[in-house]
Order: structure tokens, then sequence, then C-alpha cells
């Protein structure tokens, strides 16, 4: 599959950008385990225009992540296009526009998701950015705005039209937010209607191996982009991998590998940020990466209310001594 020149191989597997979960220390591991492109968290317009040092820092790609795409957000053109053309100053692959955010502070002032209620905006605001930079632009978006406006055939359509390089579709209606399954017809329909030539990457309930492969075979996407299924989990690009080319599935990882796996994140994630916030930042992935294992609790609660590193990583060598040679279960978002 190319966006663009990139050359990213047959059904490349995307990270997808998240809010306070794909800073650089987490792309790192994810790429670490597989993943054939990268997002950043997504990044506010405004902020970008107004020159904020937390925003800035969250463009900051490490060569041996590439590729990386930067995914910006906004709800007026002027400032995305502005916005774009900072990015790009970041040397990134690719600008992706974000269509698709469902959080109600985003997209109720029009942006993310709440593009679906304008289309014509949308596609003014995506012409607008793709002649204002020189790489790869690209889209993720929903199926509509709710269940009485999936549009995403002809959005699909139109946003070709513009000259975007790729477009990804999540699974489900900003309504639905994140509940319900992710329905991929509409995603099948889009990538078999017989004008779309750009990739078309799907998104939504990639979760396993097994998941992937179904998806990849009913409905003939280009790419899958994880989000979620990865927190915790950044090994499952492996997985998939591993499962894709051979039709085995490996066995996960044993407690003493997930133990090496996550202090080495919880240490990348403080230098990158700080003690405090990087323990923050590694709270969502501790609360489910040892999913599964016997009378946990306990420990969970000590890793998700300690706030000293050094008595974080005594905590974990404590995991891998009292759960040595189980596994843990997490097969599920």
């Amino acid at each position: 599959m190319k966006i663009g020149t990139l050359d990213l191989g047959r059904h490349p597997l995307l990270l997808a950008p998240m809010e306070d979960v794909t800073d650089l220390s987490f792309r790192r591991h994810c790429k670490k385990y597989g993943a054939d492109l990268m997002y950043t968290e997504f990044v506010a317009a405004d902020a970008l225009v107004r020159n904020i040092d937390k925003t800035l820092r969250k463009m900051t790609i490490d060569a041996a992540e590439r590729p990386v795409g930067i995914q910006i957000y906004g709800h007026e053109i002027e400032p995305m296009v502005e916005a774009a053309k900072i990015a790009r100053e970041a040397n990134p692959e690719l600008i992706d526009i974000n269509y698709g955010c469902p959080v109600k502070k985003i997209a109720h002032r029009g942006a993310g998701a709440g593009m679906l209620r304008d289309i014509p905006k949308m596609i003014k605001m995506t012409e607008a950015i793709v002649k204002a930079v020189d790489i790869p632009v690209t889209a993720k978006t929903r199926l509509g705005w709710d269940e009485s406006s999936k549009q995403i055939v002809e959005v699909a359509e139109r946003l070709q039209d513009t000259g975007i390089a790729a477009l990804t579709i999540h699974g489900r209606t900003r309504a639905q937010m994140y509940t319900g399954e992710a329905d991929w017809t509409l995603i099948g329909e889009v990538r078999n209607n017989p004008r779309m030539t750009i990739p078309i990457i799907g998104n939504g309930d990639v979760f396993s191996p097994q998941r992937a492969k179904e998806n990849l075979e009913r409905y003939g996407v280009d790419a899958l982009m994880i989000g979620r299924p990865s927190i915790g989990r950044p090994w499952i690009f492996r997985e998939i991998k591993h499962y894709l080319q051979t039709g085995e599935l490996l066995p996960p990882p044993t407690i003493e590998e997930q133990v090496a796996m996550v202090k080495q994140q919880l240490c990348d994630s403080v230098d990158w940020l700080d003690e405090r916030r990087g323990i923050l930042h590694m709270r969502r992935h501790l609360a489910v990466t040892f999913k599964g294992l016997p009378n946990f609790r306990p420990y969970k609660i000590k890793l998700l209310q300690t706030e000293s590193l050094p008595d974080l990583l005594t905590i974990l060598d404590q995991v891998k001594h009292e759960f040595a040679g189980l596994h843990s279960s997490f097969d599920g978002e």
C-alpha cells in the first residue's frame, strides 16, 4: 500500500492517533513490535497557531519511529491551514486531518466528528489543506454523525476528489462514541466502490489476529488501524503480523516479558515527560496490561495509586515474582 510515494508494504498496520496515549514513548514500543506507521496524539490547530509549548512538543519525532503522521483538528479553515503548515515544519511523512474524534468538547464545536454535520465545509477545509502543504494529506473519519446520516460512501468520494492520499474510516457513528460493535459493512462498500482509487484503511475493534485477518479478507481494506486494543498491549502488532504471515497464533508474552516491557515503557515515559506526568500517562496501560491474572486486584490498585518511579518498579518486580510462569488473558477492548 502506498500513501503518496510512501510504500508501507502489503496490509500494513497503523497505530491510531490517541490523545494522552500515542506520545513518543508509546510509539517507540509499538514500532518495536511491528507497527508500520505511527501517528502522534491529535494536535489542536488553535494551540499550534498560538505556539503553545505543550502542543508543539506533541509533534516531536524520533528518527527510529518513522514513518510518522501528525494529526491535526479544528473547526475553522484558516487556522487548520496554518496548523498544517506548522506541522509540516516538524518534517512528518504526512499530515492527517481528524474528522473522527467523537468527544463532546471537540465534536460539538464542529471539529473532529463534528465536521460530519457540515460536509461542504469539510470538503472546503480538506481542499485548502491539501493545497497548503507539499506532503501527502490523509483524513480519518466515521460512518456519519448518527444512524440517520451514514453518508460515508459519498463523503469518501468527495474527500478523494480533494486530493487526499488515503482515508481511514472508523466503523461507528459519532453518536455511538465507542459503544456497540464497529460496523465494517460500509467500510467495505467504500473500499469496493469502483470510483475509489486511494487506499482505504479500516479501524474499529481490531482486537485480535483473527479479527484482523477476517476484516482484511471480508472487506478488502488496504490496511488496518489499531487504537484502543494496543493500549497496554503494544505487542498486538507482532501477533497480527505473525498470524497473517503464518496462520499461527503466537503464545502471549510471559509475565516476565510483560513486566520488562512495562518497566521500559514506564522509564521512557518518565524520561520524556517527568516523573509525575510520565506515571500518569502510563496508568491507562497499567490498568489493562496484566488483565486476567488471578487475584491481581491488590497489585492493580497499587500500580494505579503509586506516584514514585522506584516504588512502581519494585511493585512490578513483585508482580514478576508472584505470577511467574502465568499469562495474562487480554483478549479484547
